[in-house]
């Protein structure tokens, strides 16, 4: 229905850039009613684009929980023999925080400090 519209809307258009008193913004609107009138089945195939991928990704999140559930349910041993130690679990080592290497970058950070603070100085001067 809004492509129908805005397509008569086009000509309507077209017709007045081709009359003595037409412009270029008239030319301007032939080419942008088409493109008003597609917006809207745009719009809609995107939302259902949209629906159907949210709809997949549950779908997978309920498979992916199905198998955790699956693989946390430990399977009785046959007998006592097959019975394993459980591994201990692991501890996550803390990231090692690095220093600089030398003085080098901190003289520099240090050096690029004061050129800020010299320029704000000057900033709050001329206000």
């Amino acid at each position: 229905m809004s492509l129908a519209v805005c397509l008569a809307l086009a000509w309507w258009q077209w017709q007045r850039y081709e009359s003595v008193s037409g412009t270029w913004q008239n030319l301007g609107y032939v080419l942008q009613w088409p493109l008003f009138g597609l917006f809207p089945a745009f719009a809609f195939w995107r939302m259902r684009r949209l629906r159907q991928q949210a709809e997949l990704a549950e779908q997978a999140e309920a498979v992916e929980e199905e198998r955790a559930q699956v693989r946390t349910q430990p399977a009785p041993p046959a007998s006592p023999a097959d019975r394993e130690e459980e591994p201990a679990a692991r501890r996550e080592r803390p990231a090692e925080v690095t220093q600089p290497a030398s003085g080098e970058a901190d003289d520099e950070l240090a050096a690029y400090n004061r050129y800020l603070a010299e320029l704000h100085a000057r900033d709050q001067q001329t206000r």
